[in-house]
C-alpha cells in the first residue's frame, strides 16, 4: 500500500485523520478583537493603565486565570486579584459578544464537511464554557460538537495536556487517530504533550515565527485544508 504523503512545510506524515480536536477562539470563531479589547478594559479597570497589543496577544490561548496570575505576580499584587480581574473580562467579553464576533471563512463549511463524513468532533478551549457555547451557538455549529471542553472543566489549562486528554477521554477516542488543530504555540505545545498530532492555523493573531517555532506537525493555510488532514 502506497505511504501516505508528507506535509511540505514539516516533513511529517499526512495520514487521515478520525478525531479532530479544534481550539475556538483565533481558530473557528474570530474574536481576536473582542479579545484584546477585553484585555485593555481589564487592565485599564485595575492597573489604571494600558499595555501594547503583543502582550495581550502572547496570552491568547491560556485560561483567564493563568494569565492574570501570572500578571497579579508581575505586578506584586496579591493573588486575590484575580477573581476581580475574571469577573471584569467576562462581564466586558460577554456584553460585546454577539456584535464583536464571527466564523472565519469557511468554518462552518469545514467542520459540516467533517460531520457529513462521519469524522468525530471535540472543541478544546481555554475559554470559560458559557463564552464558548455562545461563540459555537452564533455561529451555528454547536449541534456538530458533542464534546466541548473548557476552562471550567479541567484544573490546568494549555499547554498543559490536560484538556486534550479529557476531551479524548470523553469521545472514547485514542490519541493516534487525533489532530489538534489550533492558532497558539499553546495549543500546539498541549497537543504534543497528549500525543496527538497539531496543525497550526495560521490565520489566527500569533506571529508567524513563533507558532511555526513552536513546532506543529502541519501547518494550515486556510481551514479548508483541514480537510485534508
Amino acid at each position: 500500500m502506497r505511504a501516505p504523503p508528507n506535509d511540505p512545510m514539516t516533513g511529517r506524515s499526512l495520514a487521515m485523520s478520525r478525531v479532530y480536536l479544534f481550539d475556538l477562539d483565533g481558530t473557528l470563531l474570530d474574536s481576536i478583537e473582542l479579545i484584546l479589547a477585553s484585555f485593555r478594559h481589564t487592565y485599564e479597570v485595575h492597573f489604571g493603565e494600558t499595555r501594547p497589543e503583543s502582550y495581550w496577544v502572547n496570552a491568547i490561548g491560556k485560561t483567564l486565570r493563568q494569565q492574570f496570575g501570572e500578571l497579579v505576580a508581575e505586578m506584586g499584587r496579591s493573588p486575590e486579584a484575580v477573581d476581580a480581574m475574571v469577573e471584569t473580562y467576562r462581564e466586558h467579553n460577554l456584553r460585546h459578544h454577539d456584535a464583536m464576533v464571527r466564523a472565519y471563512p469557511g468554518a462552518v463549511e469545514t467542520v459540516r464537511a467533517l460531520e457529513g463524513r462521519g469524522a468525530t468532533l471535540a472543541i478544546v478551549t481555554s475559554k470559560m464554557r458559557v463564552g464558548a457555547e455562545r461563540g459555537l451557538a452564533v455561529m451555528g455549529i454547536a449541534d456538530a460538537f458533542p464534546v466541548c471542553v473548557c476552562a471550567d472543566d479541567v484544573e490546568r489549562g494549555k499547554p498543559d495536556p490536560m484538556p486534550v486528554h479529557l476531551a479524548l477521554e470523553k469521545l472514547g477516542a485514542r490519541a493516534e487517530d487525533a489532530v489538534f488543530i489550533g492558532d497558539s504555540p499553546h495549543d500546539v505545545e498541549a497537543g504534543r504533550r497528549a500525543g496527538v498530532r497539531t496543525a497550526a492555523a495560521s490565520w489566527g493573531p500569533y506571529p508567524e515565527a513563533a507558532l511555526r517555532e513552536a513546532g506543529p506537525d502541519v501547518w494550515l493555510g486556510r481551514l479548508e485544508e483541514v480537510l485534508g488532514l
